[in-house]
């Protein structure tokens, strides 16, 4: 962001294992894995920076990056007259020869990229949520308030503060007074004894603050070099910490519907979740949204097709799909096939997955190149589910990339 406003570099954490999202991470990082048919959950936040006229962004990747590299290098290509980029930066293990203990130690590894573009600013977003956000709102709030550090927070029920970082927030509303990661049993607000501040992980630094808090963390032989875990509660120790609440957040063509949505998709079951919401007809997260586009690579592929009286009904179908059976309410990805009989229902279908003559799915997630052989089953028989494949606490099936059907 120039053009006479603040030098802004974008960095984005995208060196996650995700393990939690087995048999999908397999074979990628998290941030790689598709959603919604064609996007990756990548595309998410890089479209929220971009849309928002950040448009210099290092992409800092680790574990098995190939698939998302390639996904940068080919789809997210900006102009270098204007000296924009986007671009994938692997470990490079400059402080002797090992990985990230963490993302603060992610990011003091590559302080040469901030070095290198001088910015005023650093926004530091996570790389695996699904939501719309405009980051020139909460830059505004920062800059304003002269914080070394701004962390953007969304109001979630007091029950599942065990799966968030927690803000507390001052009694003015925005000075963050306690950040505890992943608390049990923490105090609820003020106006809403049941509601916490969860942190979205969505942080914006004055670049000062954020390369001496980098270099504090880094002296600390006890720290766990974590952003929610260690940098966020020792800028909090130091009064130097704001909360931006995500609510006051709003972007060009947004719905009632849609407004404030925000999903973590680390788990089968949040991931599974998360897809369904886009099918409603009135959906909980519009994928339709023209003055806050969500760009991808598009494949150069024949439009979907169905034909032997295949149709399909309140399900996504993406382009060069041959639909000669029945889909409901699922989400295909280019590329998938269903042949005559086979019934789809509530599924998810990467890229190129084969339903063989007859074949029923119900409530799975198959990753890409899965062949279902004619007149296989699954989601029928949850005990054999079970026994051959991966099965959530909420029972989605999962199948990874290329596993074999019995």
């Amino acid at each position: 962001m120039r053009r006479g406003g603040p030098s802004v570099l974008g960095i984005v954490l995208a060196g996650g294992e995700g393990k939690r999202l087995m048999p999908l991470t397999t074979d990628r990082a998290k941030p790689a894995v598709t959603f919604g048919g064609t996007y990756r959950l990548v595309d998410f936040v890089l479209s929220n920076l971009v849309n928002g006229d950040i448009l210099r962004i290092c992409v800092l990747t680790q574990y098995k990056s190939h698939s998302l590299d390639r996904h940068i290098t080919t789809t997210w290509r900006m102009s270098s007259l204007l000296g924009n980029y986007v671009t994938p930066v692997p470990a490079q293990q400059r402080l002797g020869p090992r990985w990230y203990l963490g993302s603060a130690d992610a990011l003091l590894q590559s302080l040469n990229l901030v070095h290198d573009e001088s910015p005023e600013y650093v926004v530091v977003f996570g790389a695996d949520h699904v939501y719309r956000m405009d980051p020139r709102q909460m830059l505004a709030q920062h800059i304003e308030s002269g914080a070394g550090v701004t962390v953007a927070g969304i109001r979630v029920p007091r029950s599942e503060s065990s799966q968030f970082g927690v803000i507390t927030p001052g009694s003015d509303g925005l000075t963050v007074e306690r950040f505890l990661e992943k608390p049990a049993d923490p105090p609820g607000l003020a106006d809403d004894p049941e509601t916490i501040f969860a942190s979205m992980g969505n942080y914006i630094f004055t670049t000062k603050a954020l390369i001496e808090a980098l270099q504090r963390d880094a002296e600390a032989e006890d720290s766990v070099h974590d952003m929610g875990g260690s940098i966020l509660p020792q800028l909090t120790d130091r009064g130097e910490a704001q909360l931006y609440d995500f609510s006051a957040n709003h972007v060009p063509g947004e719905t009632n519907r849609d407004r404030g949505y925000w999903r973590d998709v680390g788990t089968l079951d949040a991931y599974y979740d998360a897809h369904m919401d886009l099918i409603a007809e009135r959906p909980a997260f519009n994928l339709y949204n023209r003055q806050w586009p969500i760009y991808t690579h598009a494949n150069q592929l024949s439009p979907a097709r169905f034909n032997a009286g295949g149709m399909a009904s309140e399900s996504i179908i993406s382009a060069g799909c041959l639909i000669r059976g029945q889909v409901t309410r699922s989400i295909l990805s280019p590329g998938v096939r269903i042949d005559p009989g086979a019934v789809v229902q509530g599924s998810v279908l990467h890229d190129n997955v084969h339903i063989g003559r007859g074949a029923v799915v119900r409530g799975a997630v198959l990753d890409k190149n899965v062949e279902v052989p004619p007149g296989a089953t699954i989601g029928v028989n949850p005990e054999r589910d079970a026994e051959l494949y991966t099965v959530s606490r909420g029972g989605v099936i999962a199948l990874g990339k290329g596993q074999i059907v019995s």
